[in-house]
């Protein structure tokens, strides 16, 4: 049974409150199995410090979420079931619910910006950044900002990542 569970993200640590509210059904299984749940920001090198982890903190099951942009040679040699894949970039999964941006952005929001292909993990990096800063330029909050907004929305949206809350709950029994 795991008893130290750290999940690696990429990205800034201003992003953490979003990932804590993602992962809440992980934070809220570990804490009821007496398992120690982290949850580190990796800021720009996120497969050196999982590498490093797995040495420091052998043992925690240490577990890297990685934007899918960043090739699956930069994790060969790790542990596969402890590497789970985002889309592109984390912005794709704002794609998929036009209505919670809607209501997050609260006026002015130019949904017609984001149509396109609809398949989210398909659609380059630079296209869902250019779709998502046009669709918000004219709204109160401003033009879409990744450290200013991303954390909020971060809390309202879910990514298809099935595999990753499947296994992690599993392996908290």
């Amino acid at each position: 049974m795991v008893t130290k569970l750290r999940i690696y993200f990429e990205g800034d640590a201003r992003l953490r409150p979003g990932f804590r509210q993602f992962l809440s059904e992980i934070a809220n299984a570990a804490s009821g199995k007496k398992c120690q749940f982290d949850l580190i920001a990796t800021d720009g090198t996120p497969v050196q410090d999982f590498r490093d982890a797995m040495k420091t903190h052998p043992e925690a099951w240490n577990v890297l979420v990685l934007d899918s942009d960043l090739g699956r040679t930069a994790v060969e040699g790790c542990d596969p079931e402890s590497i789970f894949w985002m889309v592109q970039i984390m912005e794709s999964w704002l794609l998929v619910d036009i209505d919670a941006l809607k209501r997050f952005y609260n006026g002015g929001f130019q949904e017609s910006a984001l149509k396109g292909n609809p398949n989210v993990e398909q659609i380059p990096k630079a296209d869902v950044l250019t779709r998502l800063k046009k669709a918000t330029s004219e709204t109160k909050s401003g033009e879409y900002h990744k450290i200013k907004h991303a954390p909020k929305l971060l809390q309202e949206f879910a990514p298809n990542c099935d595999r990753m809350f499947r296994l992690i709950l599993a392996a908290l029994g």
